[in-house]
């Protein structure tokens, strides 16, 4: 059976149907990779650093030797593994073998070298139907990268903080609308308190990886209701800094030259919001994060508001703190955008209420046409 090699655009296609097996190192696999991708470490760290170090001191035929040391008593479980990964994906595994139906499997390395080549062999060996990636990671990154550089038709969401902005787009999302959550994919909030009840972020290039095939999905998806492509992908304006990763910057500028929505909802009701969100995180935690922007919030108002948290008045420390936010989002609103007062649409609204806000959101779209 012979072993094809695709192309990025053909090897992501399939990859909607059959796993990727990421035979790099757990340390590359960690630090990034294909979403959805298993890791099926061919060496380990230490490993490729050994065979690595035989081919840059030594000679290629001593990194290949060593390289099949490793490589020979992985064999029979390597082997295993991708069966295993196949049958959690395909419940007719078993008979797939029986009918002589080869399971499929598509493999990658760093740069389609002989890595994947040496796992191609054994899996298509085995019996499995192997596709290989040219040029491998690095061919995807390069795609990933590509991503950044085309045109979307982008609507953003803005508001001060304690807008609800977040919800509204779930809610979007329910209504079969296209969405992308910039903070769901960086793992983090965006601002100091961002991190709180969080998963660890990603990676710069992980979320790049992530956001790219968002990009990407988003663009050819079809609405299920019109049979057409999404008009626009609802996204909710950010800074280009999310917590420890940035948004590419050519996306970034693109972003910043789109027409914004923005939910103009008074004090007191982001708040109430504000309050209810975060006032349930550990005051060590709140005490570390309001810190960490006592330079921009200044000292008296940095002491004003842990002393209002230390006595438990979590109204008058959140208080402060979004007058702080108000002033700092208003100052970066214009920021960076050219012919603003044409892409600005400000929605007065009265609370906080995704579910009220997001049909307010699609009624003002439809009736005023701004997209």
């Amino acid at each position: 059976m012979a072993i094809t090699k695709l192309n990025i655009s053909e090897f992501l296609t399939l990859a909607k149907l059959h796993p990727i097996l990421d035979v790099r190192s757990p340390g590359e696999f960690a630090h990034a990779h294909i979403p959805g991708a298993h890791a099926f470490p061919l060496f380990s760290d230490e490993e490729r650093k050994m065979v690595g170090t035989a081919y840059k001191q030594e000679s290629k035929q001593r990194a290949v030797k060593l390289g099949l040391e490793f490589f020979g008593v992985k064999m029979v479980k390597m082997v295993e593994q991708a069966e295993e990964l196949i049958k959690v994906r395909d419940t007719k595994f078993a008979e797939n073998f029986v009918a002589r139906t080869s399971p499929v499997v598509l493999i990658h390395c760093w740069r389609g070298g002989m890595r994947s080549a040496g796992v191609a062999w054994l899996l298509d060996l085995y019996g499995f139907k192997v596709y290989t990636l040219v040029g491998g990671y690095k061919a995807y990154r390069k795609w990933v990268l590509q991503q950044f550089e085309e045109e979307y038709p982008i609507q953003l969401l803005g508001g001060y903080t304690g807008s609800g902005k977040t919800e509204v787009l779930h809610v979007l999302r329910a209504h079969k609308e296209c969405v992308i959550d910039l903070e769901n994919l960086a793992s983090h909030k965006g601002s100091a308190f961002g991190a709180l009840g969080m998963p660890v972020q990603p990676s710069q290039e992980m979320f790049e990886n992530l956001l790219a095939e968002a990009l990407h999905e988003a663009g050819t998806k079809v609405n299920s209701n019109t049979g057409s492509h999404y008009p626009f992908i609802w996204m909710e304006d950010e800074s280009q800094r999310i917590g420890e990763v940035n948004i590419p910057t050519a996306f970034f500028k693109q972003m910043r030259n789109k027409k914004l929505l923005f939910l103009n909802i008074p004090f007191e009701e982001r708040l109430n919001f504000i309050v209810q969100q975060y006032g349930q995180f550990e005051k060590e935690k709140l005490v570390n994060a309001i810190i960490r922007i006592k330079k921009r919030l200044g000292g008296l108002e940095t002491k004003t508001a842990i002393n209002y948290l230390l006595e438990d008045n979590m109204r008058g420390c959140f208080g402060v703190l979004l007058n702080y936010y108000d002033k700092f989002y208003l100052k970066s609103l214009q920021n960076n955008r050219e012919n603003f007062s044409t892409l600005f649409y400000k929605l007065d609204i009265d609370t906080v209420a995704e579910d009220k806000n997001a049909v307010t959101l699609l009624s003002f779209v439809n009736r005023e046409k701004v997209i």
